[in-house]
């Protein structure tokens, strides 16, 4: 299956970042944060974002943005999308002063592994109003892949975006990014699905899960993607390859919740009370499991290999 060694490699080269039950993880991908206009996916439910960003973070949440955070392949300015979302690009960096935020890069979002592109675009922002420069992200620093290692129970749970078992998303990235900015993105508002995305095509999705639950099969490890922009958290018992979905769905976005050592898949959503007033909710869609317990799928399998 393509792309298993790259994905591995990502894991062998990943900072590693301890935990224990006391701690509480939020995990997001794919928010594709644009530009304001119409090709700006985010827009309409930047204000489910920024409401379900602003619980965690008074929650004490650490903040994992797991790829595709800026839709970097339609627009080509990230300081036009901070300009544009500048209230999300703010609680953000609330969550970074507090040392509570880890930025992945995905594909959409590829050109974040150069420093001085960071350094550029993410470490100050100016602000219009009254043209002062304000500090945003200063000095840090993105990843490719992220593992959570227990302080006291000998498992890890790797992150990474997940674009690297498809070949249009990673060493096909930059032709891809020029027929989505310059074929794609004018015809898409009249109907026609872009090819190249992995979230828009079944047949791609499919071999892109199938790949990974692969690589979960074959390193015996935990992981947690985005990319495909379907939302998974399977029973204990299956195969860990767990999916957060995506912030651009059409009436709710997604997230992993890691608390006490345990792992939810919840989605957030406008809602109305019996009175008809609206309000932004919370919903648990799986969960909570016991992190360890998805681990003992590998001893069966490891049982099952010794008895041969």
């Amino acid at each position: 299956m393509y792309g298993l060694k790259e994905v591995s490699k990502v894991y062998h080269t990943s900072k590693k970042v301890d935990f224990d039950d006391n701690s509480r993880f939020v995990i997001m991908s794919d928010v594709h944060r644009g530009d304001g206009s119409w090709a700006d996916d985010f827009h309409r439910n930047q204000n489910l974002f920024f409401s379900a960003l602003f619980y965690y973070y008074e929650h004490e949440f650490t903040y994992i943005e797991n790829g595709d955070g800026d839709e970097l392949w339609k627009f080509r300015s990230l300081k036009d999308i901070i300009r544009i979302h500048s209230d999300v690009f703010w609680l953000m960096s609330k969550y970074y002063e507090d040392g509570r935020l880890y930025f992945i890069y995905g594909n959409h979002d590829m050109v974040k592994n150069k420093r001085d592109y960071i350094a550029k675009n993410m470490y100050y922002f100016l602000r219009e109003r009254d043209k002062k420069i304000i500090k945003l992200f200063k000095d840090i620093e993105l990843h490719e892949g992220l593992i959570l290692k227990h302080c006291d129970k000998n498992y890890e749970i790797f992150l990474t975006h997940g674009h690297q078992v498809d070949i249009m998303s990673s060493a096909l990235w930059k032709l891809s990014r020029f027929l989505v900015r310059y074929l794609w993105r004018p015809i898409d508002n009249l109907g026609f699905n872009d090819p190249t995305s992995t979230a828009k095509n079944y047949t791609k999705k499919e071999n892109v899960e199938r790949s990974l639950t692969k690589w979960v099969e074959e390193n015996k490890c935990m992981l947690i993607t985005g990319h495909t922009h379907r939302s998974m958290l399977p029973e204990v018992g299956q195969l860990p390859y767990i999916n957060d979905g995506s912030c651009v769905h059409p009436r709710c976005i997604t997230a992993i919740e890691i608390l006490k050592s345990e792992i939810m898949l919840v989605k957030w959503s406008v809602k109305s009370r019996p009175d008809g007033t609206l309000y932004i909710g919370r919903e648990l869609l799986a969960g909570p499991f016991k992190i360890e317990d998805y681990y003992k799928v590998f001893e069966r399998i490891q049982s099952s290999i010794d008895t041969l």
